[in-house]
């Protein structure tokens, strides 16, 4: 069944705009065109695309999606890699994670420093902020 690039965003709820980057980017062949000039797509092109958007949930990069595409059409390669760029990946979540963590600590400590009925010059967060700028 072949459906128009419309149609296609709909199925996945990606928006055409990003079809049409992914096809520039070259994770998405580009549709075949009617005499119309209208982009065509098929259930294999539905499954890719499908393939591409749980890859960018999960917040890979677009590198990698490419890598791992291209290793989902060769059935008999080796995909040992494919372990390893996800360990890394969780490597780089943690230190996010720890980064975040690390910042929430200091907006919670921040944050007992005012008390909401003063008036902005006795604001401690505001007093906090110019001493650490200059």
């Amino acid at each position: 069944m072949l459906m128009k690039i419309g149609e296609l965003a709909k199925k996945t709820g990606c928006k055409v705009v990003t079809i049409r980057f992914y096809e520039q980017k070259g994770l998405l062949k580009k549709g075949l065109r009617t005499s119309s000039n209208y982009r065509l797509y098929n259930e294999d092109d539905l499954a890719q695309l499908n393939l591409i958007m749980h890859c960018r949930a999960l917040n890979l990069n677009l590198n990698q999606i490419k890598k791992i595409l291209l290793c989902d059409q060769k059935h008999q390669e080796n995909c040992e890699w494919v372990g390893k760029m996800i360990e890394e990946h969780i490597s780089e979540i943690d230190k996010q994670i720890q980064s975040l963590n690390n910042l929430k600590n200091i907006l919670q400590n921040l944050r007992h420093k005012c008390v909401d009925d003063h008036i902005v010059a006795d604001c401690g967060i505001i007093q906090h902020l110019h001493k650490h700028i200059t």
